[in-house]
Formats: structure tokens, sequence, C-alpha cells
């Protein structure tokens, strides 16, 4: 009897295993790839943490790195929008929003550049010491990430902006249940890589 209880399985994990096994295998691979980030940065910010960051009153985390912060989290509202208008078959406004999402994508990029010049200014550099190079490692492989979604976004702007031009090439574009998972997945991965970063700022500002 005992040894039936064991065996038998709790039905919440038995709906969370339906749950995983209804699941795109893209949007698995997309999960899997996050965790996979999620790791590599959290290893990161340990091997700088253990280089004891900069010494106290020599170095303040670059001002234009607080603004690229702002930048990401006001795109991570933009394309917030985008699943409800694409639901609502307002194309047009879906296009805005993605544009603007792609727009300040590109502006969090130019801030995170400025960001590293502002660190030259001071003295910092990639080759210099341990701490400096893992803070650029930290920033550019971020940048890394953010221009994979840059691109899938860019192609769904001109798509979007493609199809809304035509009746049929919309319903056909609107009724396609894979471009809704590519939405779902892109609006998954931006949310996830502008918050990754916001952990990642709040850490640096703390340890730097």
């Amino acid at each position: 009897m005992n040894q039936d209880k064991k065996n038998q399985v709790n039905p919440k994990q038995r709906s969370a295993f339906k749950r995983i096994e209804r699941m795109h295998p893209i949007r698995m691979l997309l999960y899997l790839s996050m965790v996979g980030i999620g790791v590599l940065f959290f290893v990161l910010v340990v091997a700088f943490a253990r280089t004891g960051g900069f010494p106290p009153g020599q170095f303040d985390l670059p001002k234009f790195f607080s603004i690229s912060t702002i930048i990401l989290l006001f795109s991570s509202y933009t394309i917030s929008k985008v699943p409800r208008f694409y639901k609502q078959e307002k194309l047009k406004k879906m296009a805005r929003y993605l544009g603007a999402t792609l727009g300040l994508g590109l502006l969090f990029i130019g801030a995170q550049l400025i960001g590293w010049n502002e660190m030259t200014k001071t003295g910092v550099y990639f080759s210099d010491k341990s701490s400096g190079t893992y803070l650029y490692l930290i920033s550019a492989l971020h940048i890394l990430h953010l221009l994979g979604g840059i691109i899938f976004l860019s192609f769904m702007v001109f798509k979007t902006i493609y199809v809304n031009s035509d009746a049929v090439r919309s319903l056909v574009f609107i009724r396609d249940p894979f471009r809704r998972l590519q939405l779902s997945m892109l609006n998954s991965y931006w949310h996830f890589l502008d918050f990754l970063w916001l952990g990642l700022y709040l850490v640096l500002l703390f340890i730097a």
C-alpha cells in the first residue's frame, strides 16, 4: 500500500509534465537558451565580484549605463503592447510599437558604447585590470545577445509593415499560429534580456 502511494504522481506534477510535453520545441529551446545565458552571466558576475571590484572612490559606474537601463525598461513597455495589438488585428499600431522597441534597443547599445567611452576616460581599459575586463565583457556579451533580438525584431517590423499593405496578407499573418508563437517568443526573450540587464546593473552598482 505504501509502495503504491510512493508510485503515485502528484496531480500538480502531472499537470506540469503535460504542459512541458505540449510546449513547442522551439519555445523549449528558447527557454533552455535563456537558462544558459543566465548561468553565463551569473558566472561572470561571481568572477567580477572575486576580483574585489574597484578601490572605493576611484571608480563610478558610467552615467550612460544608468541611462541605457532606463531606455531598456521603456523598450520592455513598448514590446509588451505588441501581443495585444496582434490579437486586436491592429497591425499598424503593432508595427509602430515594434519599431519603437527596435529604436530603443539601438539607443541602448549606443548608450552602452558611450558608457565604455566614459570608462576609458577614467582610465579603465579592457586589457588593464581584471575588474575592468569583466565589466566590459559583461556589457559586451549582453549587447551581443540583444543584437540577436534586434535582428529578429527588425524582421518582424518590416514583415508587419509589408503584410499591412494588403488585406489578404494581413489576414494570413494574423491567423498564422507560427507568427503568434514568434511574437510570444520575441516578447519573452526581450523581457528576459531587459530584466537580466537590470539585475546586472544593480549588482554592478554595488560591487563596482
